[in-house]
Order: structure tokens, then sequence, then C-alpha cells
């Protein structure tokens, strides 16, 4: 398939303001690794790189010794001290303690000290007898570690996010990653199924192949923990948003499999207890590898590079130092040797396969493409297996650690506030039933009362969301009670019905209805039902939005009554009398007309008050019309009253408000602590390396001659007791108490430092000095030696400059030879700083007149050019009046000097001839300087002509007879006077 853009398909916005950037993105938090990717402005989509500049960060946490650690560090201290290095949370979340995922959790992993939370019964770390973390709390500083590596990759705050979760995660467990973000400071925008991100990634870049014909891909994920296979159809579709209808391709998920505790995590613990056993069987020692925490650590971190390594590899040798009692292992692994460990797990390969078929009603033929994702899907066992399914090719045409990431990031930036992404819509679906029981009473045949428990399908599987759907309940009228469930579970295996904790998932308590069915009914309404409102939102989490009650009733409104029509015959009639005898209106106004005309215009009061007392009547009847116009009729109307609901969670308990707020503060303590131990480390190391530096300059040539022998005695003496004391009694102080002695040391050390630093850089500053004096002169020299109409400044302005100057050399001599005649140990005489200040005040006068030449040139520069300006308009005007004249002059002695008209025709040779005679004459004429009248006037206008009218209307208006001649009537009639 080809590929788009990222900036064809993404238009970054910025938006200004706001304690936060603009920056959104998204974390792939898997079991193992954790992809941070980003959206910037002017970045559309990018993977962040962690502080060791790698794309993918393992999930671990560590404590020890009061130091917290994340990714590869944790790793690290983890081999050191085991059940400080916390890892694989994301299989714990929103489970309890009895949960068959937590047990296979604590076998895997026996180091760990793990505890029941006394309320919630979930899983607690026992990291010491004072501390205790919620695996919540765990999940939080990892995601607080995310915010601070995009952060530090994007270098803008960010706050927005899209997280990603497996696809089978159930309601428990989603509300409680959620809470982890929460405690983190984060906003998730919405929560994505790992499946659904990957299949986004894949058909963002595709979006020309999409059309309205279905293509069917299974992606078959498997990662560290689990495996999952989703068969996507991508189509578009056509939806409308604003009144504007749109065309836009969607994926949709058909159908999912998957195996919880099927993935690398598995196998790399297969290969852990296998070279376990082999160094047990080479009884170099008499202990037991399996009873040391630190040795099955070291093993486990082998046995996951032998894992990758075994990949590409037929055989490797692993070798690890000093694994236990000092002693080293080395063991040669082959392929087919992994391979047979592995066997029953590679038989679990094909059952999501199958799982998501069967879920999706299809068969593998009707799939388009089989594309392969996630770390353990490399293993060449699985990749054979997989294409005996398929029956073709595998597709690996996808990034297998970070398309996720990927899609989750362009799913935030669509849903965040300042980008711009074109349209795709994802449509996931419900993998458990949703459903609602509750209780009714029924009259059995023999008149008693029972207990019915009714259940009602509220989203079945394979429902999409987000959705939004309500629920009636018609024949309660009292306060009630239900439970929301999970439905029937008959398409997942039984021990995968024990680890999802699929049983009850809330109860809603509602109240007001006995109260709110008395006042209607009393009121004489009719009840419809209560109507609950669920919403299963874009993150998969089911929450009850409003709870009310629904009452008919009937009220009375008032309409118009319908006039009576009038029959036809009746309409005729009455048009035909209007026809002959006019309306009444038309007599009345002719009334009114005659008895205006009859009666003479007064200004009686009484008659005015006669004519307001018959308009108030005549509104008054026509209200008293209208109402009677008027009815009352009966109307059904919907009454929606809300009622008081309260959700209990029956799965796992949400942490209370109040536990909410320790936990937070739990946070901020762990974190303000570790900035203060940061702070604490770089106090220390900064006063360490200023002992240092200190102690290495003493001896130096040019500090013995800044210093006397007891200034460097007296510095020596303090750096060799803080040496003493920083790494005896103070080497666990707080950053204040660093930087105090460090102040102290500074007090004595640095008078020296700065007469040495002064003295090296006096000469170069001198010199700029001087350069800056020689400048100054020859800029004066030049500014008093221009010409008079090129003066630019006044005798006041120079003069001050020129002050300045000598009193700056002579105040230079007189420092340079006191500077001369003073010891480098003492303070020296002339200092830099009063170098910089005198060449300040020399540049900044010289710069006034610089500036003001600048102005006045400017100035001058453009009163030329208005004035330029001026004369050429003056010589167009002068030039329009001498063509006036010109036209007039020639107009009045046309007839005098026009030649005959048939020696024109028979003679235009002798035409010219005299012409040109003329000319001549009228030239050596005015070349004298000699007055003449009308005809002396000719050649001069014919000499005007010839140097202004270029263009061919201005040669006609001012051609003479005398130019008509065949000769010239091709010829150029602009000739000059001289060249004729």
């Amino acid at each position: 398939m080809g590929g788009t853009s990222l900036r064809s398909i993404f238009l970054v916005l910025a938006v200004v303001g706001g304690s936060f950037g603009v920056t959104i993105m998204s974390i792939d938090f898997g079991s193992e690794w954790m992809k941070i990717a980003v959206v910037a402005p002017g970045v559309p989509m990018e993977i962040a790189l962690n502080k060791e500049s790698k794309r993918k960060t393992p999930i671990a946490v560590s404590f020890r010794d009061g130091e917290r650690t994340f990714g590869e560090d944790a790793l690290t201290s983890g081999i050191r001290y085991p059940p400080g290095s916390f890892i694989y949370l994301l299989d714990l979340l929103g489970k309890k303690i009895d949960n068959p995922i937590v047990e296979l959790y604590k076998k895997r992993f026996p180091y760990f000290n793990i505890e029941a939370d006394p309320d919630r019964r979930t899983v607690v770390f026992r990291y010491d007898e004072k501390t205790a973390y919620s695996v919540e709390e765990l999940v939080a500083q990892l995601l607080s570690y995310a915010r601070e590596t995009a952060e530090e990759h994007t270098d803008q705050k960010i706050k927005d996010c899209v997280l990603t979760v497996p696809p089978f995660f159930n309601q428990a467990e989603r509300r409680s990653i959620l809470t982890a973000a929460e405690l983190a400071g984060l906003k998730v925008l919405s929560l994505m199924s790992s499946n659904a991100a990957v299949a986004l990634n894949y058909g963002m870049f595709r979006r020309k192949e999409i059309n309205n014909t279905a293509q069917n891909i299974l992606f078959y994920d498997m990662g560290a923990s689990s495996t999952t296979a989703t068969i996507v159809s991508y189509q578009t579709i056509k939806t409308k948003e604003k009144g504007y209808s749109e065309t836009n391709p969607q994926v949709s998920v058909l159908g999912l499999g998957y195996d919880r505790t099927l993935g690398g995590l598995e196998m790399q613990l297969r290969l852990r207890d296998y070279l376990a056993r082999r160094f047990n069987e080479i009884k170099r020692t008499p202990n037991n590898v399996y009873d040391s925490p630190r040795a099955m650590a070291k093993l486990f971190k082998e046995a996951g590079r032998l894992k990758k390594v075994l990949s590409a590899n037929t055989e490797h040798l692993s070798q690890i130092e000093g694994l236990l009692d000092e002693e080293d292992f080395k063991l040669h692994v082959k392929r087919e040797e992994f391979e047979d460990l592995c066997v029953d797990v590679f038989d679990r390969v094909k059952g999501p396969v199958d799982s998501a078929l069967i879920s999706s009603g299809m068969d593998i033929s009707a799939i388009d493409q089989f594309i392969i994702v996630g770390g353990a899907t490399r293993i060449p066992k699985i990749q054979m297996m997989l294409q005996d399914v398929w029956g073709h090719e595998l597709g690996k045409n996808i990034n297998a650690d970070e398309a996720a990431a990927m899609g989750a990031v362009y799913r935030a930036a669509d849903l965040g506030q300042g980008f711009k992404v074109k349209k795709f819509h994802v449509k996931e679906a419900a993998l458990l039933p949703i459903e609602v029981d509750f209780d009714r009473q029924i009259e059995n045949e023999d008149g008693s009362i029972a207990i019915k428990t009714v259940k009602r399908s509220l989203f079945a599987l394979g429902n999409g969301y987000p959705q939004k759907k309500v629920m009636t309940f018609n024949k309660h009228t009292t306060d009630f009670s239900f439970y929301v469930n999970y439905g029937d579970l008959d398409h997942l295996p039984k021990n995968e019905k024990m680890a999802a904790n699929a049983n009850n998932i809330t109860h809603v308590i509602v109240s007001g209805v006995t109260s709110a069915f008395q006042k209607h009914l009393q009121e004489g309404s009719e009840p419809k039902g209560i109507k609950a409102h669920f919403n299963m939102d874009d993150s998969g989490v089911l929450s009850l939005g409003a709870m009310e009650a629904v009452f008919e009733k009937s009220i009375l409104v008032e309409e118009n009554k319908p006039k009576e029509e009038e029959s036809t015959l009746s309409k005729l009639g009455s048009t035909i009398s209007k026809l002959f005898s006019g309306s009444e209106d038309e007599k009345e106004n002719k009334k009114n007309k005659t008895e205006e005309s009859d009666e003479k215009p007064q200004g009686d009061a009484n008659e005015k008050e006669e004519k307001e007392a018959t308009q108030e009547e005549r509104k008054v009847e026509e209200k008293v019309k209208e109402e009677s116009e008027k009815e009352l009729k009966p109307k059904l109307v919907m009454v929606k009253e809300d009622l008081n609901f309260t959700v209990k969670y029956l799965d796992v308990l949400n942490l209370s408000p109040e536990n909410l707020k320790l936990s937070k503060k739990k946070l901020t303590d762990i974190n303000a602590a570790e900035r203060a131990r940061i702070e604490k480390a770089a106090a220390r190391n900064t006063l360490e390396s200023y002992i240092l530096d200190a102690q290495e300059k003493l001896w130096q040539e040019e500090f013995e001659k800044a210093s006397t022998e007891e200034q460097r005695a007296v510095v020596r003496e303090l750096c060799t007791q803080l040496d003493d004391w920083i790494y005896d009694e103070g080497f666990d102080e707080e950053a204040l108490v660093y930087k105090d002695k460090l102040s102290s040391l500074k007090l004595l050390f640095e008078p020296i430092k700065e007469r040495v630093q002064e003295h090296h850089d006096r000469p170069e500053a001198i010199q700029a000095l001087l350069d800056q004096i020689n400048g100054s002169s020859m800029f004066l020299q030049r500014a008093r030696e221009a010409p008079q109409d090129l003066q630019l400044f006044t005798e006041v302005e120079m003069t001050t400059v020129e002050n300045l100057i000598i009193d700056t050399q002579k105040w230079l001599e007189e420092k340079e030879e006191l500077q001369e005649n003073a010891p480098l140990y003492e303070t020296p005489k002339l200092l830099i700083s009063e170098i910089a200040e005198k060449m300040a005040n020399l540049d900044r006068e010289i710069k006034y007149l610089v500036n003001k030449g600048k102005i006045v040139k400017a100035k001058k520069d453009r009163e030329a050019a208005e004035a330029k300006a001026k004369a050429e308009k003056e010589a167009k005007e002068a030039e329009k009046e001498k063509t006036k004249k010109k036209n007039s002059s020639y107009e009045g002695g046309e007839k005098r000097f026009a030649p005959d008209e048939e020696n024109q025709d028979t003679n235009p040779e002798m035409e010219v001839q005299d012409s040109e005679e003329d000319v001549m004459s009228e030239e050596h004429k005015v070349g004298e300087g000699t007055e003449t009248g009308s005809k002396e006037q000719l050649p001069e206008m014919f000499q005007e002509e010839s140097q202004e009218n270029n263009s061919e209307e201005d040669r006609r208006k001012g051609s003479s007879p005398v130019y008509s001649s065949d000769e010239n009537k091709d010829g150029d009639n602009s000739t000059p006077r001289s060249e004729l």
C-alpha cells in the first residue's frame, strides 16, 4: 500500500497562551516497555527519546537508599536489590489480592512482599515497615516520568494525553489506570485500546486506498505478557457535522481474541528457570540459586537477552559473572532447546486467531491481510506457526514497537485543542457484555407475592462505543435499586472468567421515586416509567449520567376557534352585491367625507372626547370578540423530574476522597524529596569541584603573583578543612550547608581570582579603549574638515566630543601610571569595569553624532528631492503653456503662411526648398537676437515641436503644411531643427 506523508494528514495550529503549551502526548503503557509519542507545533508526530536517547523505556521504578530511579537505572538497581524494583505493574491494575493473575505474579516474582489493601482488597507492595505503595501509586510515578521525558524532548509543558490499554481490560482495570493518571496530574483525553491504536496507525497512512468497499485486516499482537488477535474493517463512511456532509475513513473492530498470559514474559521465565536448573546441576556451590533473589534477578535479565539473541541466531553462549557465591556461569544454548522449553506455550499461539474469527463470524479466507505486531512476534517459531494459519506471507509493513504509540498520539491530536487532523473515525467494540438486573414483585396463581429477578441487556457483545443508551423501568413506583453486571460470558474460557473478575460491577440505589409519584398522581398525571441514562465513553468506561421519572400530564391551552367557511353561493352573492353597491367600508368613508365637507373644522373639546371614547369602545369590543373566538383545549405534555441515586462499586472500590488525597500527598512528598536529593548532590559536587579548583590554581604563577603567601596559606588551610569535612561528617548534609561552606571559601579565594582576571584582561581592554579614542578623533577631524554645505554638527557638539576625548586620554595615562607602580597582589588601580565605562561614554557621544548626521542627511536628501520634483512640475507646466501659445499662434497665421494649394500639388520639391530657406533665415535672425513678428515666430515653434512633441498625436497637432511633402510623410517628423 502507498504511503501518505505526515504533513498531508496533519495540520498543526499553534495556540498561544495558557500555563500549558499546545503539545500533546500519548503513552503506550505496556507490561514491559512504554513508548511515548508527542505532537508539537511544527513537529507533527514523533517518538520522544528518554535520557539514554532510546525510543522505549522499561516499565520499572526502583527505591534504594532514599533514591528513586526509573527505566534502565531501575532495572540495574533491581539486580542488586530485587524487592525494591517494581516491574510488570500493568498486570496488577484493578485486581483484588485473590485474583488468579495476582497469584501468578507472586509465583513468578516470589521476592516481592505483596499485601492486600485493608479497604479495597487490592495489591499493595510493602517496601519497609513504614512504606507501602499501591499499584496505582507506582503506575502514577511511571506516568509522571513519561511526562517529564516528553517535556524534556519538546521543551514544553504537557498535561493532555491518550493512554493505551489492552482491549480486554474490564471496567475496574480501566478505572484503575485513570486513577493513576489523576495521581500523576495528567488529563486523560481518552483511553484507547492498543489494537485500535495499531489499526489507526496503519490506516492513517493509507487513506487514499480506503473506499466504500470494506477491507478486512487481522492484526496479531504478541507482547510481553498478553496476546491479542483483532479483525478490523476499513471503509469510508458519510457523516454530517455542523450542517456539512463529509466522507471520511473509519476503522471498526469486528472480532477479538486474546490470551492474558501468553507472551514473551512466559518464554523468558522458562529460559530463566532452565538456566537456574543447569547452574544447580553443576554444583559449584552448595547453595541453591533459587533461594537467592539477586541471583534469580541476574538470571532473569540474562534470559531476556538470550531470548532476543536466539530470535536471530540458532545458538548463543550465555554467561553471567558472579552469579552466586562469586561463581561465574557459562552455558551454550541452542534455539531448539529454547523451543523445546516452550512447546506448550507455542500450542496456544493459534488460539487468539480462532477466537477472533468466531467472534466476527468470518472465515480466514475473508481476511485481506495478516499483519503481526509486538516484540514477541519476532520469534521465528511463532512466525512460522502464524504463516501456517494464514497460508500466505505475513505482513510486516508496520513498526512492531511504535505503532500503538503513534496511533494513539494521532487520536490525541484529534481530541485535543490546538491541532487539526484529517478525520479518521475509530469504532471500538465492547468485549464484555453488560446487563442490568433488578427485582420485581409478581403475583402467583395462589395470590401470593413473589420476587422475580429481571435481566435486561444494556451493551451486547461487540457493541461499538462511545455510545449512550436509555433504559426505562416501567413497573417501579417506589424507591428501588438495581445492579449493573457483566452478561453472558460463555465465549470466554473458564480461567479467563476468573481472571477478568466478571461479576457485579455496581449497585445503584434510586431514591425520591415515592415522593415524585405521590406528587404527580395527585395532579392527575399518568406515569410513563423511570429512565436511566447510561454512557460508555471513548475510554470504554460505563457511567450512569442521570435518573429521572417521566409523567404524562394533561393541561388546558388556548386555541383560536376555526372560522365557519362560507358556501360558494354565499361568497358569489356577496361579491356581486359589493360590485354594484360598494362595500360597507366605502359607504362609511363616503359618509364621513360628506359630513366633513358639510361641517366646518372646529377645535371643540367635547367632540375630541367623544371621538376618543368611541375608539376605546371599539378596542374593548375587539378584545371581547377575540376572547370569544378562543377556546381552551386539553393537551398532553411530558413532565420529567430528576431522581437521586447512589452508585456503589462492587468489583473494585475506587479510592475514597481521603485516600486519594493521602496518595497525592505521598507522591508530592516523594517528588519533593527527590528534588531535594538532586539539589543536595549538585551543591555537594559544586563545593567539591571548587575546592579542587582552588587548590590547583594556587600553585600557578599568575595566582602566586596576584596574592601574598599569607593569603594563599589561609585559602589552602580552609580547602584542606573542607575537603576532610566533605568526606567525613559532611558527607550527607543538606544543600544549604554545602552552599554556606562554598560561600565562606569564595570569600577568600574570589578576590585573588578576580585580580588574576583583571591582570589578564587589562591589556586587551586598554587597547580597545585606545582604538576607540583614535576612531573618535578621526571622526571628529573629518566632521570639522567637511565643506560648509556638508556641515552636519554644531560647534558645541563637536567641542563636547573633543573635550571628552582629551579627558579620557588623560585619565587613561594617569591610571596606567598608578597601576604600573602598584603591586599585583593589591587591588588594581585600573579596573576593567572603569575602562568599559569610559568606552561606553565615548560610544554614546559618537553614536549621538552619527544618528544626528543620518537624520540631517536624510532631511537634506528629502528637501532636494522635493525641490527637484517641484522644478520638474514647473517645467512641465511651462512646457504646456508654450504648447498652448504655439497652437494659438499657428491658428492666427495659418492663412498667411500656408503655401498655394496648386503649387503644393504641382511642385512639392519647390515647396520644400522654399521652406528650408525660410527656416535658415529665421535661425540666423534668432541667433542675432532680433525681434520678429508672427512670421519670425514660426521656426521657433517648429523647433520646440521637434524637441517635445514625440508622440504621433502631438506631431499631428504641431505639424506645418511645409512638412507635408511625400518625402517626409514616412520620415521622422521629430527631427531636430539643426538637422533640417
